[in-house]
């Protein structure tokens, strides 16, 4: 049976792969999408989509319906998805950089 640091690693591990997975899909549209932060113990993850996500209208579709699913779905121990877009880029920034059918949200 693995102990607490081997069982935290293996989470870790697992979430990274899966991140790794659902990226291209969100890179194909001018966007990105980070891990800013985990909690193994609590099954608490926190993801942040960038770049053409930041002006997309349906960033928070994309966060509950599309990313925290996932998460949740093939990685029994996550309990909770916080996800955030980034609000450092600026609007027609963001906007330039998606190749989707996308309303701005502005």
């Amino acid at each position: 049976m693995p102990n607490n640091e081997e069982q935290s690693n293996g989470r870790l591990a697992e979430l990274n792969e899966l991140i790794d997975l659902v990226r291209p899909v969100v890179q194909a549209d001018g966007g990105d999408l980070v891990l800013v932060s985990a909690d193994v113990d609590t099954g608490v993850i926190e993801v942040q989509l960038q770049g053409s996500c930041s002006s997309c209208a349906i960033s928070s579709t994309t966060l509950q319906a599309g990313i925290e699913r996932i998460l949740r779905e093939r990685l029994e121990w996550v309990t909770e998805v916080i996800g955030s877009v980034d609000e450092d880029i600026d609007w027609q920034t963001s906007a330039s950089m998606g190749r989707g059918a996308y309303t701005p949200r502005w």
